[in-house]
C-alpha cells in the first residue's frame, strides 16, 4: 500500500530517562475539575457531573518551546494541569483498578482562547476552537508511573513572568485520575496511547506575546512555554 499524500508525523512525547518517546493517540480534557476554579467560571461543583472535551494529537508543544499568540483572539489564557497518560486500554474500567491503566504523570498547560470559549458558551456552541487550536497543548516530559508512583497530592503551580498566578493541590481535585479514567472508560473506550488534562486550579487568567509561563508540580519538575508573537 502506498499514501495518496505523505503520512503526517506521530505525535508523541519525550520520556524522562530514555531514549524511547511515548506515541500520543488522543488527548482527552476534563473541565473544571477543581471546586474553586468551577466556581470562578460560573458553575456549581457540587451538582455538575465531569464533562469533556478534546484537543487533537498534533497541538502538543515541548517544553521549552515556543507558542506563538494564536489568531482569532484577544484574551489567551494558561491552565496548568497534571496530565495522564494511558498504557493499557480498555473500557468501563472499574475505579478500583483504574490506577493499574496508568503509563506515567506529566505536566500540561491547556491554553484557551477564552473570549472565543465565552462566545460558544452563550450560544450552546462546541468549544473546539476555543480548546484545539495550533500549539494548544504544551506538555512536559513523560515520567513512567514505575518509578514515581501514582500522583494524587502534591503541589501545583503556574507562574507567568515569575509572578504567582495558580497555586494548589493536586488532592484539590473534584474527581481524582482513578475517577476521571473510570467515567471517561464509560464514555469512549480508551487505548495506549491516550493523554487525559486532569483539569486546572483556580487563578487562570491571560498571556500575552513575550511572557514566559511555568508550570510546577511536585515530583515531576516543570514545563516551560514562552508567548511568541502573533504569525503574519
Amino acid at each position: 500500500m502506498t499514501w495518496a499524500i505523505p503520512c503526517p508525523p506521530q505525535p508523541s512525547l519525550a520520556i524522562v530517562g530514555s531514549d524511547d518517546r511515548f506515541p500520543v493517540r488522543r488527548i482527552y480534557c476534563i473541565g473544571q475539575n477543581y471546586a474553586a476554579h468551577a466556581r470562578e467560571m460560573g458553575s456549581n461543583p457540587d451538582q455538575d457531573p465531569p464533562f469533556f472535551f478534546s484537543k487533537p494529537a498534533d497541538a502538543l508543544v515541548a517544553d521549552g518551546a515556543t507558542v506563538p499568540y494564536p489568531p482569532g483572539t484577544d484574551n489567551l489564557h494558561h491552565e496548568a494541569e497534571l496530565v495522564v497518560a494511558i498504557g493499557i486500554g480498555g473500557a468501563n474500567i472499574p475505579v478500583e483498578t483504574a490506577l493499574d491503566h496508568v503509563w506515567g504523570y506529566a505536566i500540561g498547560n491547556d491554553l484557551t482562547r477564552r473570549d472565543l470559549q465565552a462566545a460558544a458558551k452563550k450560544v450552546g456552541r462546541p468549544w473546539d476552537m476555543a480548546k484545539g487550536f495550533d500549539h494548544s497543548a504544551p506538555c512536559g516530559p513523560l515520567h513512567p508511573a514505575s518509578k514515581t508512583g501514582h500522583i494524587g497530592t502534591g503541589k501545583i503551580q503556574l507562574t507567568v513572568n515569575d509572578e504567582v498566578r495558580q497555586s494548589s493541590d493536586l488532592s484539590d481535585l473534584i474527581w481524582s485520575v482513578a475517577d476521571v479514567i473510570a467515567y471517561l472508560s464509560s464514555l469512549i473506550t480508551l487505548a495506549p496511547g491516550d493523554l487525559i488534562f486532569t483539569g486546572t486550579p483556580e487563578g487562570v487568567g491571560p498571556v500575552m506575546p513575550g511572557d514566559v509561563c511555568v508550570v510546577e508540580i511536585e515530583g515531576l519538575g516543570r514545563l516551560t512555554t514562552r508567548i511568541g508573537q502573533a504569525r503574519g
